[in-house]
């Protein structure tokens, strides 16, 4: 018998905050793929062989993440070739969310320009592919090989919204998301909000929340993904703080000479601190100072070692003249 808890039990248990632990990508490419996935199931599952290399070849590091997606329930070892998929895109940055979806031609993804093709994506230069959609889509990550608490924590969620014929139709299992000790954790497309340690009736009111344009249950927000995890961590505590719910109404700046500019996706602090403003579409701005601590050693996956955590928080907060 296995005497050491889950990673998302420990998580929880120590109270390890959610706020900017969300994973970085400015654009989100979503393919439909039945049947099983492995421990990194782009290249471990049904999907064909020329559509994984194109993939791998195409790199990690385009500002784009690439997903495996399934309806929710049972999935048999069975495969049936095609040459197509259902697919959604969609670009995350404020002010700039939108998402394509429809059914998307093998080739489209074996294609030698793939890599600029995502690279365009995470600026926000979606290709002609499909039609443009304005549904809101949750992806719930409950693949086992990645992490046993995806599983246990991550498909009762999944199949409960499936189960709601309010919910059914907007909500798919995904391969992986990242931050298995924050399970179930949860992407929201096409803005990009991460989500962690959810129930069913927060989930659902989420996802018909953003139906109208509001963001709910910042308590849970672990971030918004288009930004570094200091970016994340400050507008979370503008949220939470203001009652902020437009699903897209806040931008995150950074300060570079006597400019701002948006938050790079990439950014490690600077001796484990940041300034960031805050800015709301109505006109209303913030300072926030975020600090980077350590917390206590805890396994970030089921069955790794111990480690370190750290962790961002809003440190304080000042409000700022309007902007407009």
């Amino acid at each position: 018998m296995n005497e050491n808890p889950r990673c998302a039990v420990e998580s929880l248990t120590a109270d390890e905050p959610l706020a900017g632990s969300a994973p970085r990508a400015r654009a989100w490419l979503v393919l439909e793929q039945s049947g099983p996935y492995g421990f990194d199931a782009l290249s471990d599952s049904h999907l064909p062989a020329e559509v994984r290399l194109a993939l791998a070849e195409a790199g990690k590091e385009t500002g784009t993440n690439v997903l495996l997606a399934r309806r929710v329930g049972q999935h048999a070892d069975v495969h049936v070739a095609s040459d197509s998929r259902r697919f959604w895109l969609a670009h995350c940055a404020p002010g700039g969310a939108r998402m394509r979806s429809g059914v998307l031609a093998d080739a489209e993804l074996t294609r030698p320009d793939l890599r600029e093709v995502l690279i365009a994506a995470s600026h926000g230069e979606l290709p002609a592919w499909g039609t443009r959609t304005s549904d809101p889509l949750m992806l719930v990550c409950t693949n086992s090989k990645r992490d046993l608490c995806c599983a246990l924590e991550g498909r009762p969620l999944a199949q409960a919204l499936s189960d709601d014929p309010t919910t059914a139709d907007s909500v798919l299992e995904v391969s992986h998301i990242g931050g298995h000790r924050f399970a179930p954790t949860v992407l929201l497309l096409p803005t990009g909000h991460v989500y962690g340690r959810l129930n069913a009736e927060r989930a659902r009111s989420i996802l018909v929340g953003a139906r109208s344009g509001k963001l709910l249950h910042p308590e849970h927000l672990r971030g918004r993904s288009s930004a570094a995890q200091p970016a994340q961590a400050a507008a979370v505590a503008i949220r939470t703080g203001y009652g902020i719910e437009g699903l897209d109404s806040l931008d995150v700046l950074r300060k570079v000479g006597d400019k701002v500019v948006p938050f790079p996706l990439r950014w490690d602090g600077e001796d484990g601190h940041a300034e960031i403003e805050v800015r709301h579409r109505d006109g209303r701005a913030w300072s926030v100072s975020v600090s980077q601590a350590t917390l206590a050693s805890r396994p970030e996956s089921c069955g790794k070692a111990a480690k370190p955590i750290s962790a961002w928080t809003a440190e304080s907060i000042q409000a700022l003249p309007a902007w407009l």
